[in-house]
């Protein structure tokens, strides 16, 4: 991805300096940057991010899964999407929910992803 579309552009006005507005694309560069623990691919690239919303605001607003319910990583990857997203310049909050619905599979996945994995 390219690295200028990671970071929220700021412009000035007579008012002074707008806060940088926060992209749909530096959240998704920030996600990707997590990865599942036993899975050699970023968990963007895996399928588990069904939806993600922004506010004018900067708030985040992200819907993910996991590929099982008893995954070993449930506690840490909703953390550690939740600390990416919040690094990211101008995101306000960050809320990061767990969903079920629909069940992971492996379509989800990017084509890329299933090449990392010998999945075709």
């Amino acid at each position: 991805m390219d690295e200028a579309k990671m970071v929220p552009v700021t412009s000035w006005t007579p008012d002074g300096e707008t806060k940088a507005v926060v992209s749909e694309e530096a959240v998704i560069a920030a996600i990707s940057t997590v990865f599942d623990p036993e899975i050699p691919v970023n968990i963007y690239e895996l399928g588990l991010i069904y939806a993600i919303e922004l506010t004018q605001n900067g708030d985040v607003r992200v819907e993910m899964t996991l590929t099982a319910p008893g995954c070993p990583a449930a506690q840490e990857l909703p953390e550690a999407v939740h600390d990416a997203i919040a690094a990211v310049e101008g995101v306000g909050n960050v809320v990061v929910d767990t969903v079920w619905d629909p069940p992971w599979d492996q379509s989800r996945m990017s084509e890329d992803a299933r090449l990392s994995l010998n999945m075709f």
